[in-house]
């Protein structure tokens, strides 16, 4: 395997494992939390890149989404 599609493997995972991760705590988030449409907006997005097999912008989506989810959690929006 070339780095590059080891490299592109590594990628995929991980963004896939936060995905994962996001995806459990967006279960407790309300769609209702002002702001919370972006980090929705930003999942679906990870989704739609994954198939579409570009991984820089799956990885870039899903950290946007925990971006902004923690920023609300740590503002204390997502109570």
């Amino acid at each position: 395997m070339s780095d590059l599609n080891r490299t592109q493997e590594e990628l995929k995972q991980k963004t896939e494992r936060w995905l994962d991760e996001l995806d459990e705590e967006l279960e407790e988030l309300s769609e209702d939390v002002e702001q919370s449409e972006n980090v929705f907006a930003y999942r679906d997005d990870t989704v739609h890149f994954l198939e579409q097999e570009d991984f820089v912008r799956a990885w870039e989506a899903v950290i946007y989404a925990w971006g902004i989810l923690e920023t609300l959690q740590r503002l204390g929006k997502t109570d």
